[in-house]
């Protein structure tokens, strides 16, 4: 049963009987479907300023007539809160009901649908979005509220409607063009809602990008003019931004970037406010300004991140910002950090080059300093071959690189820093406004802003006196020392000489010997002020004295979420770290009250919250995790179990939420296959095999050729028998994985692999596990007759498609047609894109009218972002055009196959 308000008044497609009033009055109580409408609301919206003599009897009069017009099993339910519709499962009395709900009603789900379309694009999933808003735009058949538009109440929720409806528009086209979506059809929403809405600057300007999108530059140059000339007869006003934009756009020839690629990241969203620091926020404009590489260099806890973070975003109108978090990378791995980041497919430095050639991109290389000689090769080729390129670096010590501009950050000054800790003492404490020691709290902390933070969120349960006395005994200061020490000092400096010994020495107290910890975050760097060893030492006890006052369930959960990276659900935490949900939930809530992890929201608050640990943080905790704890063997079985839970999926209707869902559990996956090479390479083959097909699909199999190869190194020394463990199949996927390419000082070692494989595959007896192993076979080697493929749905769809490319190659069309057709019913029976569209495009070369299929596999294709098959696909159609000698519509698509090539770092088509 749908009830639809968005044109005519329907019930399930048959009109309403009853009198205007009735269908008014059914309006009314669809819009709050769910709840309660007050008498008088309802009175009000019938009646408006003149309601008639016994007012309460006309409106019962009313929902009588309602009910019987309403179809079998429904009514209108009346409770001392109003009235309300009720469907066939309503109870009575009840709130909601199964009958009338959101989803029943087409302008509640339109509400939903743009809301989650909009939460989607802000998150920076352009095809998520343009699925969504599409599917929004799609309830509409009309005005709205068209059959009471006389109903007092009617303008003003048309109005709202009309407004909701405007805004999805524009999400929708920013969506369409952001995703590489096709713009012809764009162009003819766009058009008329232009017209109706001329002085609507962000209508007008999407209107100009979907009409350069669609090859009608002229067209999107008389429109700039047309707005241009208006605004300033009617308004006095200029363009704004967003329109001058896209007509510097035009003129340049550019257009939209997308296409179906993956989005670049977004840039992280803070949680809190910012505080202090505009010395340095001046500095950092000026030389985001006029210098191509900037470093914040500066220990850790300093804020680098937020300060970066802070100044992209008041600068970000001039020039795309591309976030690349490093945090989580080991060596060797930077490359493909910053391919993921730019939605770049191969991690290749020329392929990096070409996806950011000419494009005004601020690139934003966050954690470098683990990493540092690989983040300073690249970010030196990306400079030396992207001329519009600009780089700002975080960092504890510089990029080393010519030319680089350096901004060092120490502490806060002591205003800003007893500001920072009064906010987030607010926010730990509702009321608290200051303190007389807290000045003397936060010159203890040496005015570092995590620390301030950890220590702020201690005010749940500690005053400031016995904050202060508690920092100061850990700290190795006798109360108040500090503070006189600091007075007057602003620039965070230090002198050599320490409280309480020499020059030289470290202050007594608990902390003077850190334990050692797994990467260097704890160290005390020596190169110099920005360093600052004394500060490293005040954040490590910090940190330390945070985590004592942690009881050991919290502090057992707290090390043991270490071994995650890149965050974790409440459930995946409670499987690795040995928890009950429940349990695991409550702790995570207590950690994230003391700032040891944060809460992320995902989906707009649809998906369940992703918890992390910054990265000073973790490695804090991963210090604390006693030898042989199980979390590190648990979260490598956890991914495992992931990967192949998520693999049948990959093939079928859930294929995209999958690859969503592997796309966000990407860091860990990759942990995981860390710890396999380091200590179980045989868990290591398993799961590569896992993640095979997510790797294809996502087109990442270059990024992790030498994790493969390392896999493999760690399985020879370890003398492992692929055979003898069962684990065949395995070993020849991660040759398949590491082959790629198989050229260089390795390629001799890849050559002997690749025979041992060939032997494994063809002397196998049983069926293949893998349904991709023969396909990815075939494709890097050759087809292989001998391999036994498995029995399943998708397999004998696969093979279908296979036999008809042969066919094609052969000439045979006949047999191409039947086992091409029979390949794409097996596939739409699954509701498997990828093996959809591949049968689609092979059908499209035995069509007389190619177009229709063509598009079909293209928007499929790009459902996927697999780049490759986007750019050989609007190659193809753009000779069906010129073919038919459709010119414009040709160059149109051979512009946006360059465009998206050159997004995908992909050489240029030919």
């Amino acid at each position: 049963m749908m009830f639809r308000l968005l044109g005519p008044l329907t019930v399930s497609g048959s009109p309403v009987t009853g009198g205007p009033r009735v269908r008014a009055l059914l309006a009314l109580l669809l819009l709050d479907a769910g709840r309660a409408v007050s008498a008088v609301r309802l009175v009000d919206g019938l009646y408006g300023d003149t309601p008639p003599a016994g007012a309460a009897g006309a409106l019962q009069s009313q929902v009588s007539r309602l009910r019987r017009a309403l179809p079998n099993g429904y009514g209108v339910d009346h409770s001392p809160a109003g009235y309300r519709l009720t469907g066939p499962n309503t109870e009575a009395g009840t709130e909601g009901g199964a009958g009338i709900g959101p989803d029943t009603v087409d302008v509640l789900r339109f509400e939903r649908l743009a809301g989650d379309g909009a939460r989607a694009a802000a998150a920076g999933d352009p095809v998520r979005a343009e699925e969504l808003l599409r599917e929004a735009l799609g309830l509409w058949r009309g005005p709205a509220l068209a059959d009471v538009r006389d109903a007092p109440y009617a303008p003003a929720q048309t109005a709202r409607l009309d407004g909701l409806r405007l805004d999805a528009l524009e999400e929708w086209a920013a969506a369409l063009l952001a995703s590489g979506g096709d713009p012809a059809p764009l162009v003819r929403e766009v058009e008329v809602a232009a017209a109706a809405h001329p002085l609507r600057e962000r209508l007008r300007a999407l209107q100009i990008r979907a009409l350069a999108g669609a090859g009608r530059q002229a067209r999107a140059l008389a429109v700039y003019e047309e707005v241009r000339g208006a605004l300033a007869d009617e308004l006095g006003a200029d363009p704004s931004p967003e329109l001058a934009a896209a007509h510097l756009a035009v003129l340049r020839g550019q257009r939209d970037a997308g296409g179906g690629v993956p989005a670049a990241r977004p840039l992280p969203a803070p949680l809190t406010d910012f505080v202090g620091r505009a010395p340095e926020r001046e500095r950092l404009r000026a030389l985001l300004a006029s210098a191509r590489l900037v470093t914040l260099v500066g220990p850790g806890g300093a804020g680098k991140t937020r300060l970066a973070l802070e100044g992209v975003r008041e600068g970000r109108a001039r020039r795309e910002a591309v976030f690349v978090d490093l945090g989580a990378v080991g060596a060797g791995e930077a490359a493909g950090a910053f391919a993921r980041a730019l939605g770049v497919r191969d991690a290749a430095p020329d392929a990096l080059v070409r996806a950011l050639a000419d494009r005004p991109v601020l690139l934003v290389v966050d954690n470098c300093e683990h990493v540092v000689a690989e983040a300073a090769v690249l970010v030196r080729a990306l400079l030396t071959g992207c001329p519009a390129l600009r780089v700002l670096a975080t960092s504890r010590e510089a990029l080393g690189l010519t030319g680089e501009s350096l901004l060092p950050l120490g502490a806060l000054a002591p205003k800003a820093a007893v500001e920072l800790f009064v906010r987030r003492g607010a926010a730990a404490r509702p009321g608290f406004a200051g303190h007389a020691r807290v000045p003397e709290v936060c010159a203890a902390l040496d005015g570092l802003p995590l620390a301030l933070e950890l220590a702020a969120a201690r005010l749940r349960t500690l005053g400031v006196d016995e904050l202060a006395d508690r920092l100061g005994e850990r700290l190795g200061q006798p109360p108040g020392e500090r503070s006189g020490e600091r007075s007057g000092d602003r620039s965070g400096e230090r002198s050599d000489e320490q409280p309480g010994g020499r020059s030289g020495e470290r202050p007594s107290g608990r902390f003077d010997a850190p334990r050692a910890h797994p990467d260097d975050r704890f160290r005390l760097l020596s190169r110099g002020d920005r360093t600052a060893p004394a500060r490293h030492r005040t954040l490590a006890a910090v940190v330390e004295w945070s985590w004592d006052l942690l009881d050991a369930a919290e502090q057992r959960l707290a090390a043991r979420f270490s071994v995650f990276r890149g965050g974790a659900t409440a459930g995946a935490v409670a499987r690795v770290c040995g928890a009950d949900r429940a349990d695991a939930e409550d702790l995570l809530a207590s950690l994230a009250e003391k700032s040891l992890v944060e809460a992320v929201v995902v989906d707009g608050g649809a998906g369940p919250a992703r918890y992390r640990m910054l990265e000073t943080v973790r490695a804090y905790a991963a210090g604390r995790l006693p030898a042989g704890d199980p979390a590190p063997a648990a979260h490598t079985a956890h991914c495992l179990a992931l990967a192949r839970t998520a693999d049948p999926a990959l093939r079928g209707p859930d294929q995209l939420d999958r690859l969503a869902r592997l796309d966000a559990e990407e860091p860990n996956l990759r942990a995981a296959l860390r710890r396999a090479i380091a200590h179980a390479p045989d868990d290591g083959l398993r799961l590569v095999a896992a993640l095979t097909p997510y790797w294809w699909l996502r087109g990442l199999r270059g990024q992790v050729a030498g994790l493969a190869r390392d896999l493999l190194d760690a399985a020879d020394r370890a003398g492992l028998d692929p055979v003898a463990a069962g684990l065949g199949e395995e070993y020849v996927l991660a040759v398949l994985a590491a082959n790629a390419p198989a050229t260089g000082p390795d390629s001799g070692a890849c050559a002997e692999r690749l025979a041992r494989a060939r032997t494994l595959l063809t002397t196998r007896a049983e069926p293949l596990r893998q349904p991709f192993t023969a396909f990815l076979w075939a494709t890097a080697v050759g087809p292989e007759v001998r391999l036994p493929a498995p029995d399943d749905p998708w397999s004998r769809a696969l093979g279908q498609a296979g036999q008809g490319h042969l066919a094609l190659e052969r000439g045979d069309r006949e047999a191409a047609r039947a086992a091409l057709t029979a390949a794409l019913a097996g596939f739409r029976a699954l509701g498997e894109r990828w093996g959809t569209a591949t049968a689609l495009e092979g059908l499209a070369v035995l069509s007389p009218d190619p177009l229709p299929l063509l598009g079909e596999a293209l928007a499929l294709f790009e459902s996927l972002g697999v780049a490759e098959d986007i750019v050989d696909l609007l190659v193809r159609r753009a000779a069906v055009h010129e073919a038919a000698g459709e010119v414009g519509e040709a160059a149109a698509d051979r512009a946006r196959a360059a465009r998206v090539a050159r997004r995908a770092g992909l050489p240029a088509p030919v």
